[in-house]
């Protein structure tokens, strides 16, 4: 029998995986990678290493979720070592909790390597700090990602006024309807937020703005996921704090006055 690392590759940055999970992917004989993970890091497995695309898009699955787990239990019975190869953290809205439990379900080794989650490094390569002394005490971690003919599940009512700074997963799609919840719900429309594009990557791009504005800046500059809302009067830290070099055709912070 064989084992199955389930490994978060981090957020972008090829120097943002742990020394365990770049340690599971030079040993592996099958790496399951997904969409958003940094593929030079596929450059550090075995010559012989099996490679299997698992990424999927917006109603584009190349694998689906009950096919990966398959495969997983299929080569870790062979004996293989097998890295499943994650964007961010395994356990942060990356299905890694249902595959750990597939695994267990059939008795099959396995390993939790945690990774680093977009959710707090995209805004830290933006210049944002989740929490700060005075400004942010509680910090908050959603999705927004709405299948047609269900709701959000989300209690909007207690991540509108009791929490400080929101990070929003996956929801630039709806980023109208995020907005509207929110103020709905009682927080302040010139609350700041920003959307991170590709963070800590070459591509990254932030939008600064606030709940009132942030939609039509959003519109104007065509921002698409994979993104990071936030939410919170930490982004206007960005302004001192802002220390990676975005490409300048890339760097769009807009202020209240200007909108």
């Amino acid at each position: 029998m064989g084992k199955v690392y389930l490994v978060g590759a981090g957020p972008g940055d090829l120097d943002l995986i742990t020394v365990k999970g770049l340690k599971c992917i030079k040993k592996a004989d099958v790496i399951l990678y997904d969409r958003l993970i940094n593929k030079e890091l596929l450059s550090y497995a075995k010559k012989d290493a099996k490679l299997i695309y698992c990424g999927k898009k917006p109603g584009r699955h190349a694998m689906i979720q009950e096919k990966i787990n398959q495969s997983l239990i299929k080569y870790a019975k062979q004996g293989k070592s097998v890295t499943r190869l994650k964007g961010g953290d395994p356990f942060i809205f990356g299905r890694g909790g249902e595959e750990a439990i597939t695994l267990a379900d059939h008795g099959v080794a396995f390993e939790i390597v945690p990774g680093i989650t977009s959710g707090i490094a995209a805004p830290a390569y933006a210049g944002i700090p989740v929490t700060y002394r005075e400004l942010s005490s509680s910090f908050a971690i959603v999705t927004c990602h709405i299948r047609p003919g269900q709701g959000d599940g989300l209690d909007w009512e207690s991540l509108a006024t009791g929490v400080d700074t929101l990070a929003i997963y996956m929801g630039v799609g709806n980023l109208p309807y995020i907005c509207e919840q929110l103020t709905k719900c009682g927080r302040p429309v010139d609350t700041p937020a920003a959307i991170i594009h590709w963070g800590t990557t070459n591509e990254q791009m932030t939008l600064t703005g606030s709940i009132s504005s942030i939609v039509e800046l959003a519109n104007k500059s065509k921002i698409k996921n994979p993104s990071m809302i936030i939410v919170g009067e930490v982004v206007k830290l960005r302004e001192k704090i802002n220390w990676f070099k975005e490409n300048t055709i890339n760097e769009i912070s807009v202020t209240e006055a200007s909108v």
